[in-house]
């Protein structure tokens, strides 16, 4: 399905693009290098386990899963009605 001057592919090649920056964004977000031994937060041990399921680890358990939801409030609202979104 064309739309407008865009060849037929080109809605498809546009989601394509977007879904590739996405996982390039995400990526390089990752952790890179040696896991720590010890959390660089709180000093607590890092478990072998933990070090080698997630590869360049720096925070223990417990300051990751506080580190997450921090982070996890982006302060917009996402669900707002429709009217809302348009003005």
């Amino acid at each position: 399905m064309a739309t407008g001057w865009a060849g037929d592919g080109a809605v498809q090649d546009q989601i394509d693009a977007t879904v590739a920056d996405a996982v390039q964004r995400a990526r390089s977000r990752l952790n890179k290098g040696p896991s720590l031994k010890h959390c660089e937060e709180c000093d607590a041990p890092i478990p072998a386990a933990r070090r080698k399921a997630v590869p360049g680890v720096r925070l223990c358990v417990a300051c990751q899963q506080a580190h997450d939801e921090s982070a996890a409030f982006s302060g917009y609202n996402r669900r707002g009605s429709k009217d809302s979104q348009l003005r």
